[in-house]
């Protein structure tokens, strides 16, 4: 086969889907397996946050080029997973990612996001694709302000979410993401994967080691987290080292027992 074999099948589920806990709509694609149509089999799921930044080599800042990663992982034998692109909110991006108050943004939209997924969009997938329902195969992950609400929805809903991939997370917002990490309950077992690059902004890197330490401290106490800190030195604040780091993260995340 050759490399275009392995590409995942893009669907656009809609190009305006109705978000009514946001009162807007906003545009959701899928990615399936190569294969999916050729087999029953039921699929993990990755609900991924900036679907525009994902697989659109034409987006204004980079893309993470996962279609490419994800036809790579397929060589390999990896291919077996769904991942559910949600697009942002352009301008209302932040205030829809924050999910907390803050003097500058005012009141989060976070939640009623969240709410949204739970209510709504995870059901619907379940209903139109083959998917394994479980917490256990259920992640959600993005980047920035899209990894501070997929961190905040992952210890929010530990019965929802069974796996984080959150790469440089935006913890400089509040400090109230560090107090949700101290007060997390894990189910069975929780696999978060927390990318940070060390020239992303002078107090990126020590906040996102504070959270390593809370979540380490939190596993030395008992708790069944599995946890993987991945820090690249060089890495700023773009789409080319969160391209870099996806493909480790699904690996770890969905392929990888834990060790």
């Amino acid at each position: 086969m050759t490399m275009t074999e392995f590409e995942p099948i893009i669907e656009v589920i809609e190009e305006a889907y109705e978000v009514p806990h946001l009162n807007a709509t906003r545009k959701i694609s899928a990615l399936l397996p190569h294969d999916y149509y050729e087999t029953d089999k039921k699929y993990p799921v990755l609900y991924l946050q900036d679907g525009q930044n994902l697989f659109n080599p034409l987006a204004k800042y980079g893309d993470w080029a996962i279609d490419k990663s994800m036809a790579k992982l397929a060589e390999e034998g990896l291919s077996d997973i769904i991942i559910i692109a949600i697009d942002h909110g352009e301008e209302e991006r932040i205030i829809e990612y924050l999910p907390y108050y803050h003097p500058r943004f005012g009141k989060g939209k976070g939640n009623f996001y969240i709410q949204f997924m739970i209510d709504k969009l995870i059901p619907y997938i379940n209903s139109h694709y083959r998917t394994l329902t479980d917490f256990e195969h259920t992640g959600i992950g993005g980047s920035s302000m899209g990894g501070l609400i997929s961190l905040h929805a992952g210890l929010s809903n530990p019965g929802v979410f069974g796996k984080m991939m959150i790469f440089s997370p935006s913890l400089w917002i509040s400090r109230m993401i560090f107090n949700n990490t101290k007060t997390f309950s894990p189910l069975n077992e929780s696999k978060i994967y927390l990318y940070a690059g060390g020239q992303e902004s002078k107090e990126h890197l020590p906040n996102a080691r504070m959270l390593d330490t809370i979540i380490r401290n939190k596993m030395e106490k008992g708790h069944n987290i599995d946890f993987h800190f991945s820090v690249k030195e060089s890495g700023d604040h773009s789409e080319v080292h969160w391209r870099e780091e996806f493909p480790k993260a699904v690996k770890w995340l969905f392929f990888n027992k834990k060790t």
